[in-house]
């Protein structure tokens, strides 16, 4: 089994966090999001575990809020 990190683009990151390209954006600026992969000049991706468990993250603080 290959287990290199895959990359996402940023449209993929959108779809999967359901949020805008300027929210991702913002959150990367300060740093509540994975940093980005830069690809080229003006091209980055982003590695999908990492979405993932950020994605996770989310949600586990989420429940956590609504437990306490």
């Amino acid at each position: 089994m290959d287990h290199h990190p895959v990359l996402i683009s940023l449209n993929d990151a959108c779809a999967m966090t359901s949020l805008s390209r300027t929210a991702i954006n913002n959150r990367r600026a300060t740093g509540q999001f994975p940093a980005a992969v830069p690809l080229g000049e003006k091209r980055i991706a982003f590695v999908r575990s990492e979405v993932l468990a950020w994605i996770d993250d989310r949600i586990s603080a989420a429940r956590q809020a609504v437990a306490a």
